[in-house]
């Protein structure tokens, strides 16, 4: 099972948007129970509230439902649990780089270097903008999404229990 974090401000747009849909993806693709997924952020303004009604509404036009998702603030063991901390933008890596102990530090990533039709390195924040915002996350997402989970199955086909099940299907 690999782990996954994906982590913004507040845990409200970007963080619980990219849980969703990666979820859903997962799904999609027959690896839901190789993946955790979760979100969190790296202040707790927002912990214990449903993501923005507005990335509910742009997330529920293509599918993706976040309703059960609640807000919660990165702790210290989750940098530890997580195989993966995926960050949204800089100063949200730069806010787990500083709390995060040395030797887990490989651990922690920009999400966007996943991406296959974006070359942009942050996911923006459509908190304070207008509502078109919210959909650009959503498309952006999806395509780091993508290029996340290419890269999962290929780390999930070699290891040792995917070469045991291969072998036992021959």
């Amino acid at each position: 099972m690999i782990k996954v974090l994906f982590v913004c401000m507040g845990n409200i747009c970007r963080s619980p948007t990219a849980e969703g849909v990666f979820r859903f993806l997962l799904r999609q693709h027959g690896m839901g129970a190789s993946v955790e997924v979760d979100s969190a952020g790296t202040h707790g303004y927002h912990v214990g509230e449903s993501p923005d009604s507005r990335t509910q509404r742009a997330a529920a036009a293509r599918g993706y439902d976040l309703s059960t998702i609640r807000a919660r603030k990165v702790a210290p063991q989750d940098l530890e649990y997580f195989d993966l901390i995926l960050a949204m933008d800089k100063n949200n890596l730069q806010a787990l780089q500083r709390m995060c102990p040395p030797q887990l530090a490989g651990r922690i990533r920009l999400f966007m270097s996943y991406a296959r039709n974006f070359d942009d390195e942050e996911v923006p924040d459509p908190f304070y903008g207008l509502g078109h915002g919210f959909d650009l996350v959503i498309d952006m997402v999806e395509d780091a999404s993508t290029g996340l989970i290419i890269e999962l199955k290929e780390q999930l086909s070699k290891s040792p229990s995917a070469k045991k099940a291969a072998n036992k299907a021959n």
